[in-house]
């Protein structure tokens, strides 16, 4: 038979059935439900097998069967059709090598006597059809349980997934559905969905069925025979929430932590510096019951406020001088600064950014979006930034954990797309550089553009992202960037609120309630869904109000306990039981080093109003250093400070490594700070302090904390007993600054 028929055989057959009229028979095979639900089993699909960029061994497919159609392809037209045989069946490549009859790299991905085997054998012998008549599509997967604690001995836990389909009926899918877990090493999957515990925890895995996917979390629970809760002062909401997850997990939270962790505490996440030994010493000495509620107002009312609290802003706004010049990105900063000094409502700081349009002089916030000059590029980081959505994925195909398309972005980037840039100068030095810009820009918007869906080449509309298409009267009388602007801050968007939220929290506690605080998604749920709602509710009754939000949280019984753990909660990192230790971010580190130290850091190229790190507007990025030296440049650098080229948290990093260990024990700058003449060191020198004062002092000022009996015994000794007071002085400042208590925020 000539092979030019062959390859046409397979469309012809696939167009029979559509010639006559009815329902799929019974034992007919679909290839939308049956046929890809076996590729999917068999992990044929992803991005591991034949989904790899260039497929793998000539095959390629859809990642997760995105596109069916040009599967379907991939399998009856590729290799001369010889993937599948509709002459027999049994000689099918896709057969053979999936059995390993025929070598094939993957390994053997089922056996002949299975449900896969005679699933695609039969969807082959009753001839490949792509699409039958009266063909039933899934609407839902209902999974139980959703959420389980096991308590030991129990160790095992069956998973049931349920299908149903645009007929109204069900099917049990549990043999058929894919199980993924989220972290390795928690738990074992069998195909049939029994999960037994390799080690306590609380694994996260998505059930997924044809084009539908359901997060299961489970924790595994140790016995702990004696536990006995007992009952925890709960000073708001925050406290009920974690407490009743605690008790359900066994675990008993760490005590409160003392005046004098709290202190340092509230000045670190509030100020970005630790407070000075006079005002931690006069915390401490307060006898006030409310004096920890005072303390954060009191924080929350400083310029230092203002400065540290713009800086994580300005971090996820991409802030930088290589694209908005040191001008433009100086007004942006001040922008930021004052909304955030003034206590602007977070909906409508928000919202005047996105819809900025005009002189990134004269129109500060427009320098948004100087930053980001192509639409994919406005789409993802606004996503990000005001949404807690990550998109990227859904450029290349669908994306494989969130409900959004290949359509879905490109419309969403299609809201972005009618802006330009009218470039007024540009005095950039590097021209080879296409994204450094030293001149005033024009932000506007384009009359009329059209976009093209990579996908399928049609006309794209501008569609808010999850939400309607944007129309043409909108667009006339509002603009892409105002509707999207309002959209994004409507109260009735919730992501908008729990996104913002989530944020405040993880910079206060250490890690989001989702985590990481961008990648909110059905199969990334949160730690503690019903305090995420609530907050959010809060948030949009306050007006908005970034400070209630942090008033409510510092509040917390939760927010204040000790960061040492006890034996029931010290392998937990997840449900707040106790505080997450963490280094000093770059700024913080910098500026604490500077107070304690006594010295007033200089940057060259900004103004006498810049006195601390925390305060420049944004980093240089391949421009004149501005500060003095390089040893302050390459300290900030060193502790994780972001270049801020991109709108995602992960860029700013608080990782420890054995660089920062050298810098702080042999670096440049951390001595000529100690050893300066007329730095704090000298003043207490001059001083009539005794030994035991000077003592005193050192521990009150770098670790906010009076030093123990025996520490301040052994040093004063030695202090009294040098005949180089200086020298020894020294000694215990570098000492001091390279202790734990001062490197990390507890």
């Amino acid at each position: 038979m000539p092979s030019r028929f062959l390859q046409a055989l397979p469309s012809a057959l696939a167009l029979a059935p559509l010639l006559g009229s009815g329902v799929l028979a019974a034992g007919e095979v679909s290839y939308t439900n049956d046929v890809q639900a076996v590729i999917a089993k068999a992990g044929c699909n992803l991005g591991t097998c034949h989904d790899n960029a260039t497929g793998k061994g000539g095959f390629k497919m859809s990642l997760r069967g995105d596109d069916l159609d040009y599967d379907y392809a991939a399998l009856i037209q590729d290799v001369s059709g010889r993937r599948v045989n509709l002459f027999d069946p049994d000689r099918s490549l896709l057969l053979l090598k999936a059995t390993q009859a025929l070598a094939h790299e993957g390994g053997k991905r089922f056996a002949k006597d299975s449900w896969e085997y005679r699933t695609l054998r039969d969807w082959i012998a009753q001839g490949a059809v792509r699409h039958q008549p009266g063909e039933r599509k899934l609407t839902k997967l209902d999974v139980t349980p959703q959420k389980q604690i096991l308590v030991e001995p129990a160790a095992e836990v069956q998973i049931k997934a349920i299908a149903t389909f645009s007929d109204g009926s069900q099917e049990d899918v549990t043999s058929q559905a894919v199980y993924e877990p989220a972290q390795v090493g928690l738990i074992q999957i069998t195909p049939t969905g029994k999960i037994t515990k390799l080690q306590n925890g609380e694994p996260t895995l998505i059930v997924r069925y044809l084009n539908k996917q359901q997060p299961v979390r489970l924790a595994f629970v140790a016995a702990r025979p004696d536990f006995e809760w007992m009952p925890t002062q709960q000073n708001n909401y925050v406290d009920r929430h974690v407490f009743a997850k605690l008790e359900s997990l066994r675990m008993t939270p760490s005590p409160l932590g003392s005046d004098e962790v709290f202190v340092r505490r509230a000045y670190l996440d509030l100020c970005g510096i630790p407070p000075t030994g006079a005002d931690a010493q006069r915390f401490v000495a307060d006898k006030s019951p409310d004096k920890r509620e005072r303390l954060v107002d009191r924080l929350m009312a400083s310029q230092e406020f203002a400065d540290f609290w713009t800086l994580k802003w300005a971090d996820s706004l991409r802030v930088e001088s290589r694209t908005m010049d040191k001008r433009g990105m100086t007004a942006f900063h001040q922008w930021i600064r004052n909304a955030v000094a003034t206590n602007v409502p977070v909906n409508q700081f928000a919202r005047t950014i996105l819809a900025a349009q005009g002189s990134t002089y004269d129109v500060p916030e427009a320098n948004f979006y100087r930053a980001m000059r192509e639409p994919n590029a406005r789409a993802e980081g606004i996503a990000r930034v005001f949404l807690g959505t990550r998109l990227q994925c859904a450029q290349c195909h669908n994306h494989p954990f969130d409900r959004w398309t290949q359509d879905d972005y490109f419309q969403w980037s299609a809201v972005f797309g009618r802006v330009d840039y009218k470039v007024l100068e540009n005095k950039g030095v590097d021209k080879n550089d296409k994204h450094a810009f030293n001149g005033e820009q024009v932000v506007e918007l384009m009359k009329e553009v059209k976009f093209t869906n990579p996908r399928t080449g049609e006309k794209l509309k501008p569609k808010l992202l999850g939400a309607a298409e944007l129309d043409a009267q909108t667009l006339s009388t509002k603009n892409d960037l105002k509707a999207a602007a309002d959209w994004i801050t409507n109260p009735a968007n919730a992501l908008f609120a729990e996104a913002q939220v989530n944020r405040i929290w993880a910079h206060l506690m250490g890690r989001g309630l989702v985590d990481p605080v961008d990648d909110f998604r059905a199969t990334n749920p949160p730690t503690h869904p019903e305090l995420l709602k609530q907050l959010a509710r809060e948030f949009v009754d306050s007006g908005y109000d970034l400070r209630q939000i942090v008033r409510r949280i510092m509040t917390s019984r939760t927010y204040q306990l000790t960061s040492e753990p006890n034996a029931t909660n010290k392998d937990d990192q997840q449900n707040y039981s106790h505080a997450l230790v963490r280094r000093l971010g770059a700024e913080q580190l910098f500026d604490s080093l500077h107070q304690f130290a006594g010295i007033m850091p200089e940057f060259r190229g900004w103004g006498p109003e810049i006195t601390r790190a925390v305060q420049r507007p944004g980093p240089t990025n391949g421009r004149k250093r501005d500060t003095v030296g390089g040893d302050s440049e390459q300290l900030l650098a060193q502790f994780g400070q972001p270049p801020r080229l991109l709108a995602c948290e992960c860029e700013r990093t608080d990782e420890t490594t054995m660089g920062q260990a050298f810098t702080l024990i042999s670096g440049p700058k951390v001595n000529e700070l100690l050893k300066r003449r007329g730095n704090a060191l000298g003043r207490l020198l001059e001083s009539n302090a005794t030994p035991e004062e000077q003592v005193d002092t050192l521990f009150w000022n770098a670790l906010s904390r009076a030093p123990s009996p025996e520490e301040r015994t052994a040093l004063a000794k030695l202090l009294s007993q040098s005949s180089d007071k200086r020298a020894t002085l020294e000694d215990l400042a570098w000492t001091l600054v390279n202790a734990k208590e001062f490197v990390l925020r507890r």
